[in-house]
């Protein structure tokens, strides 16, 4: 090398230190890159992440690529270093200890350390601009990788290590959920809470989104007509569960629109009223909500009505409380039986019904009630209590101070809750 220009042999350094950083980023950038992200763009038309998608397909032989010439660059420079070093200074062991140290601090810091943490700091800017490097440096050095990679592939099968076994991964439901509830910024708070609310449908039944028995709307088939009338002209809802004598005994669901424009049309008559039922469409109580959701979607039906083992009716479910459980509650002109549509007041109380659904009462007032048990309020206190409260009654439950106001013989009407510590008041919309 003495004919080589000094200045010469010290920008080839410089160079190679250049060359190693570029392998060194490349590879924490690639490893660091978010693959849904990668095709996102990919499908959007970005050739540089087509081209990464290519070069991670490969993962091996890029890794071999980076690797190779990363580890030959880093073996080069210490090299030319020592040789500018003997021809400048001579064989001095002060000169040559001086020079090691100084070579292996600039490899360290800026062909590892700092490159890889800026790889790892913004890898789709690093990682997509360096794959048009990479892509055609890796088509030049296939006779070399496919080399080594023969002798690397020979001891991993000395070590039984399948390579090929652990690259499907997929991720598990709660490790979904953990990237959700980490997304932060990224993702607006109520997509955030619909993807949380999805990932919960396989874990509910439709005992737990279902209208209770005592709140369905339904229709007597043996009132008197005068009565049959007016509920239909009252009723909120445009589908009606009609029985006969007791609501166990279900004949079918009417639709209340077209019975009253079949009303203006003809004379009424029972039969007349009962050639409008159409068929109750029932399920088993603890069905799971994603099930039934689907079972909605092949069936065509709207209504679903829950029975337990005994045939007895249990309660009543729509896809819209399906859909309620993901997305949060429509705006209804529907009654509530409880003032808690309106959340807390100033003092921190709220008063509701005794039969309001405790996931309904946890996802409005923000409290983390149990729902492993009893499903509305009702039955939790009075699983607590073990007796129904005669008068006035207080008590706490999961860290929330409940006052029995009314109830009578057969169950608790209404409570109010105290806020516990904790809990934000909710703004008024």
């Amino acid at each position: 090398m003495d004919h080589i220009p000094l200045w010469a042999q010290i920008c080839a350094i410089f160079l190679l230190l250049f060359l190693s950083a570029f392998f060194s980023i490349s590879e924490t950038s690639m490893m660091a890159l978010n693959r849904h992200r990668l095709k996102h763009l990919a499908t959007k038309g970005s050739l540089r992440a087509r081209v990464t998608q290519g070069l991670l397909a490969k993962i091996d032989q890029l890794l071999s690529v980076i690797l190779i010439g990363n580890n030959l660059i880093n073996t080069i420079i210490p090299v030319l270093t020592m040789s500018i070093a003997l021809h400048t200074f001579g064989h001095n062991n002060l000169v040559l200890s001086v020079t090691t140290g100084g070579v292996a601090f600039l490899i360290i810091v800026f062909a590892e350390i700092a490159p890889k943490i800026v790889g790892a700091t913004y890898p789709e800017k690093v990682a997509l601009p360096a794959s048009l490097v990479l892509s055609p440096l890796m088509r030049m050095a296939r006779p070399l990788v496919w080399f080594v990679n023969l002798f690397t592939n020979g001891v991993l099968r000395v070590l039984h290590i399948n390579t090929k076994g652990g690259r499907d991964q997929r991720l598990s439901t709660e490790e979904l959920r953990t990237i959700v509830l980490e997304s932060g910024n990224f993702m607006p708070t109520k997509h955030r809470s619909i993807l949380l609310n999805l990932f919960d449908l396989e874990n509910i039944t439709v005992d737990y989104v279902m209208i209770p028995r005592r709140r369905i709307e339904a229709l007597d088939f043996d009132a008197p007509f005068d009565t049959i009338l007016h509920q239909l002209d009252t009723c909120y809802h445009n589908k009606l569960v009609v029985y006969q004598g007791d609501i166990d005994r279900v004949l079918g669901v009417l639709h209340v629109r077209k019975t009253l424009s079949a009303l203006h049309n003809q004379e009424f008559e029972r039969e007349t009223l009962r050639e409008l039922l159409a068929e109750p469409y029932f399920v088993p109580a603890g069905t799971p909500v994603f099930q039934q959701l689907q079972f909605f979607q092949e069936s065509r039906h709207r209504i679903a009505i829950v029975v337990n083992e005994y045939g007895e009716l249990q309660g009543l479910v729509t896809p819209e409380d399906i859909i309620e459980e993901l997305i949060g509650e429509f705006t209804t002109t529907i009654p509530r039986g409880a003032s808690s549509r309106g959340g807390w007041n100033e003092e921190g109380k709220c008063i509701v019904a005794g039969s309001m659904p405790l996931r309904e009462l946890n996802r409005w007032l923000k409290l983390s009630l149990p729902t492993d048990g009893p499903k509305t309020l009702n039955g939790l206190i009075l699983e607590t209590l073990e007796e129904i409260p005669d008068g006035d009654m207080s008590v706490r439950i999961a860290g929330v101070h409940f006052e029995v106001m009314r109830s009578d013989d057969q169950a608790i009407r209404t409570v109010k809750i105290f806020r516990p510590q904790g809990v934000v008041l909710r703004k008024q919309a």
